[in-house]
């Protein structure tokens, strides 16, 4: 069934690319995407891994309306899982009027605007996956429980970029939308959005200082027993939302230095879901994970360097996720790694990670993730 869906979303996307090529108020089409396939291995005592997988393929659609619209469609496919992730699904449609360079609006399923690790492509990002902090406060795989959503929503967005100095740089940037607060494919439930925005300056060039901040709420409708022993029966609950972000990025020939801190407050409900309808058996508890508590907090900083410019790099990241805002439950990888570019759309990567999580009985262990990454 997936195959045969996949199948069909291919030829769609195929005649939608060769026949609208063929209008001139519908241009610049262009039928694109990458796959990254992984080999990952993993000493952790009673969980050892030593596994082949396809991390991801993704087929992307995009082009422009009248000139000063930009859209843009993308479908996403899982590997080595009894679902597939719940793939093939869709990751990204939105429409974006790109008039004015200080004044853009963006509406329909995309990358919430919050942090500079989120929003950036997966194999420029450089390692095995972003970090965790990002993966747990921007919508990976959320601390709330939401649904995996790639650090994506549902909602409406402007943003844009302004004073421009002597060389006609612009130095600030700006941007802020407003979202379900469900993740992706999913209708809102608590009728309550989640407002983020992000501003940063860029006083020299390549050079990015940046802050964040998230207002809004998980929600479900389910069941739950509240603290007075209530049982309540096919109510909303919602858990609130606060989260800001400070951060930092300077890349100069060929060199990425990039930082951020990122803090939350608001509880998270006992199970995760993995599905965003009733087949999950998760959908409907709407029971709070008190243990975990209210706050969470994580910092990373990472360098990649060039060896040969656009060709060879090494690099190392600093990566810590503290579930509960305390040392006693934090997670920490030591990571160093390696690429090669046979081809600007074709590489290897090799990074070995040291993993210090004080929540196992045996906090140390290691992993190697090892990917080759394309794009076409």
């Amino acid at each position: 069934m997936v195959k045969k869906s996949l199948c069909i979303a291919l030829l769609a996307l195929t005649t939608l690319s060769s026949s609208a090529q063929k209008k001139e108020w519908f241009n610049n089409v262009k039928l694109s995407g990458y796959g990254m396939t992984q080999y990952q291995y993993s000493d952790q005592k009673g969980n050892k891994s030593n596994s082949f997988n396809l991390r991801l393929f993704r087929l992307v659609l995009d082009g422009r309306i009248l000139n000063d619209f930009y859209w843009k469609a993308q479908i996403q496919v899982n590997g080595n899982t009894s679902t597939l992730g719940s793939s093939p699904r869709l990751v990204d449609l939105f429409a974006e009027w790109q008039k004015y360079d200080y004044f853009k609006v963006k509406i329909g399923e995309f990358k919430r605007p919050f942090t500079f690790d989120n929003p950036l492509h997966p194999i420029d990002q450089g390692f095995m996956g972003v970090g965790q902090v990002i993966s747990k406060l921007s919508g990976f795989s959320d601390r709330t429980g939401e649904h995996p959503s790639n650090g994506r929503d549902l909602g409406l967005q402007v943003q844009g970029d302004f004073l421009k100095n002597a060389a006609g740089r612009n130095l600030l940037h700006y941007q802020i939308g407003v979202f379900n607060g469900q993740g992706i494919n999913t209708k809102d439930v608590d009728q309550r959005k989640d407002i983020i925005g992000g501003l940063w300056v860029m006083p020299v060039e390549g050079l990015r200082l940046g802050v964040f901040g998230w207002e809004g709420s998980s929600a479900r409708k389910g069941n739950w027993t509240d603290a007075a022993g209530v049982t309540h029966t096919g109510e909303v609950r919602s858990l609130p939302k606060h989260r800001y972000a400070l951060s930092g990025e300077y890349k100069f020939n060929d060199w990425t230095l990039r930082s951020e801190y990122v803090h939350s407050t608001g509880y998270a409900f006992a199970k995760a879901l993995t599905n965003t309808n009733a087949q999950d058996p998760n959908f409907t508890n709407c029971e709070v994970n008190t243990a975990l508590g209210n706050k969470a907090d994580g910092f990373y900083g990472l360098v990649i360097a060039p060896v040969i410019q656009k060709k060879v790099h090494v690099k190392a990241r600093y990566d810590l996720y503290r579930p509960t805002a305390e040392w006693n439950r934090s997670r920490t990888q030591y990571e160093v790694g390696a690429d090669y570019y046979f081809h600007k759309n074709f590489q290897i990567n090799v990074e070995y990670a040291r993993i210090n999580d004080r929540t196992l009985a045996k906090h140390n262990y290691n992993m190697i993730d090892v990917e080759v990454d394309f794009r076409f």
